[in-house]
């Protein structure tokens, strides 16, 4: 998603990333704000703290570092410290201001309306892409309707989330979760992303389009990438054989994200190539998308890219349908 973001604001310009931001966060919000204060049990709680623990927690669920502080019924700080896991690494500083800002029109601008208090609002003390210590604010209940422009408002230097004790902060009972329970929660926060991606930016810039942009962005990503994760895979990395065991190694690193994705996957071995199919893509499980094929062989472009990094001596063959008995996909790795 960084480097989607990145390419928006390089190819289409800072507006059409700043829309596409505000959009997926509104779509996010929509979906998920309200089950969640259920699921996290802080539906009876007023709504600033109510609002400021949602994101703490959930966050916390996803391993994203937050902080909370309620000095009130009516106000309640929530703090992201650096580094800011949205933008990795150095990507930080091609972040413009507007863009950053819309995930908290999208998002936090609207909590008082989903609940029904017109009178909530949220005000930003300091955004990381700005050079702040951490991006951090607070809702308040101004007891009064608020105009849409005043849902967000930003006010630098004037107030500071007060000191936390990180010791002391709220916890869930997924501190004693095993570990796998984790991990696999971890996996739902991401795949999350993945899914209000897809639609999203379809609907914004048209399936086509989507495909483009996304198709690049993810393509660069696993060429990027491929080196670190097959490490951690304990695979082989700088391979220039285009053989049959070089494309045994890419199909066992194929086979492996996508199974940790969820997937359900085989691998098969014939005619000097091997081959790892795909039953379902459970990543976009009940998603309506206004054009799946072209929204595939956009998320595909990441298993392409790492092939071309794994082997630039491979060639990759992928095929993929939907049809009445779901998704069907496969990966034919053989020499070039």
């Amino acid at each position: 998603m960084t480097a989607l973001i990145l390419g928006l604001v390089t190819r289409r310009g800072e507006d059409t990333a700043r829309e596409y931001v505000f959009r997926h966060f509104r779509r996010q919000h929509l979906e998920k704000f309200l089950p969640g204060l259920q699921k996290l049990g802080i539906a009876g709680v007023p709504d600033a703290p109510a609002c400021a623990l949602y994101h703490y927690h959930s966050n916390a669920l996803g391993g994203v570092k937050t902080g909370y502080l309620r000095e009130s019924d009516r106000k309640a700080w929530v703090r992201y410290p650096p580094p800011r896991w949205i933008w990795r690494g150095t990507a930080i500083a091609a972040v413009p201001h507007a863009v950053s800002a819309a995930m908290l029109h999208g998002w936090h601008g609207h909590n008082g309306v989903s609940l029904g208090n017109p009178g909530l609002g949220f005000v930003c003390t300091g955004m990381t892409v700005d050079g702040m210590p951490g991006l951090e604010g607070y809702y308040f209940d101004y007891g009064r309707p608020l105009k849409e422009e005043e849902r967000v408002r930003f006010a630098y230097g004037k107030e500071e989330m007060p000191r936390v004790d990180w010791a002391a902060q709220p916890k869930l009972e997924t501190a004693n979760w095993p570990e796998e329970r984790r991990q696999r929660t971890f996996r739902a926060y991401a795949l999350e992303y993945l899914r209000t991606m897809l639609p999203t930016l379809q609907e914004l810039l048209g399936p086509a389009d989507a495909q483009i942009e996304l198709g690049r962005v993810a393509r660069l990503v696993g060429l990027q990438f491929h080196e670190e994760t097959a490490r951690d895979m304990g695979l082989p990395t700088d391979v220039e054989r285009g053989d049959l065991q070089s494309a045994r190694d890419f199909a066992r690193w194929l086979a492996a994200v996508l199974a940790a994705e969820g997937e359900e996957v085989e691998t098969s071995e014939a005619d000097g190539a091997v081959t790892v199919r795909q039953d379902g893509w459970r990543a976009v499980r009940e998603l309506s998308l206004p054009d799946p094929l072209k929204a595939f062989d956009a998320w595909n472009e990441l298993w392409l890219g790492a092939a071309a990094a794994h082997d630039r001596f491979l060639k990759v063959q992928t095929t993929r349908s939907l049809g009445d008995r779901g998704w069907q996909a496969a990966w034919r790795i053989a020499a070039r």
